[in-house]
């Protein structure tokens, strides 16, 4: 007995609620990223300031960075529906946000690296100009990391749900297939956008570099401190290590299809679910996208009931995307 309703195509669009807004944010941080660099290096080598010039160079690894992001993002979005990707391209900005991940980590120690070098060998510092650089500095990647703040809480969310359900009652060796269609729905938690927080991590990284160079310049300039900065660089290289570390961690969990303790989704479909008569004997879940999860429920049950009955227990998890159901009748 098979569902009328299972020729009705559906797609695996799973891309983040904000996922156009969030790729057009990071273009144009990317353009005044680079715009600034190539101010800052034609300045540097015009005027010898080494400070702009190293600062311009610091730059284009963050630019370089964010491309990894942007083109994820259009990636993702060309590719949304091309049937090769069996559950669609929502997962690729957590493979770019695990790439620019390891990139901070490198930008972590090659500061860290340096900030040792000149403790050991200390270098002049043209207090007045390193200052001005690293106000202006500052100046773009505040600007850069509003454009980036993640506000896709305000934003609706679009729930893309559909069920395959392959029943099988083992007394009249029947299969049921039982699919919904496209339908917008409110949500409780809205998952973030990893490919979107890598972004932001490396403006925020730019502008601690900036805020503690410039507390070092200006204490340096006063008292003579010339230790300052290369210690706050260590300083800096060490918190965007940690940064690293969180987001590797975060993005690798997805990758890997690992679900978080603190996640909610496999405790809500055991409620929905299980009663007396159905009790589910494997469940497997995972991230499709941001905000988007799929999930398999095999379910064993006594009274065995019509897949449209199990799809409706789990209407209310807006969280699902995608569902596959499997009923057997228990022994």
């Amino acid at each position: 007995m098979t569902d009328a309703r299972l020729s009705s195509p559906h797609d695996h669009v799973f891309l983040g609620a904000d996922h156009q807004r969030n790729e057009r944010r990071t273009w144009m941080v990317i353009a005044i990223t680079a715009t600034m660099m190539v101010v800052e290096i034609a300045a540097g080598t015009l005027y010898g300031s080494m400070a702009l010039v190293a600062d311009g160079w610091h730059m284009s690894t963050h630019a370089a960075a964010m491309l990894i992001a942007a083109l994820a993002y259009l990636f993702a979005r060309r590719n949304a529906h091309n049937p090769r990707f069996s559950f669609g391209t929502g997962k690729l900005g957590d493979l770019a946000a695990f790439g620019s991940a390891v990139v901070l980590a490198l930008i972590a120690l090659l500061i860290g690296w340096e900030s040792l070098v000149r403790l050991y060998s200390p270098v002049a510092i043209n207090f007045h100009q390193a200052i001005i650089v690293a106000v202006m500095g500052l100046g773009v990647n505040l600007l850069c990391a509003w454009l980036l703040r993640d506000d896709h809480a305000h934003h609706g969310h679009h729930h893309h749900g559909h069920d395959h359900g392959h029943a099988h009652d083992h007394s009249h060796k029947e299969y049921q297939h039982d699919q919904h269609g496209n339908g917008q729905a409110p949500h409780r938690h809205h998952a973030g956008d990893n490919n979107l927080r890598a972004a932001y991590l490396h403006v925020l990284a730019d502008a601690l570099t900036s805020v503690l160079a410039i507390a070092a310049l200006v204490l340096g300039s006063l008292y003579g401190w010339n230790w300052l900065d290369p210690t706050m660089g260590l300083v800096g290289g060490l918190v965007i290590a940690r940064w690293s570390w969180g987001l590797i961690r975060d993005t690798g969990a997805v990758l890997l299809d690992y679900v978080p303790d603190n996640e909610d989704l496999p405790d809500d479909i055991r409620q929905a679910i299980e009663t007396d008569d159905d009790r589910i004997t494997d469940l497997h879940i995972w991230q499709l996208g941001p905000g988007h999860h799929g999930a398999i429920v095999s379910i064993a049950s006594s009274q065995p009931e019509q897949l449209s009955v199990y799809r409706a227990k789990l209407a209310h998890i807006h969280e699902l995307s995608h569902v596959t159901i499997e009923v057997e009748r228990a022994a």
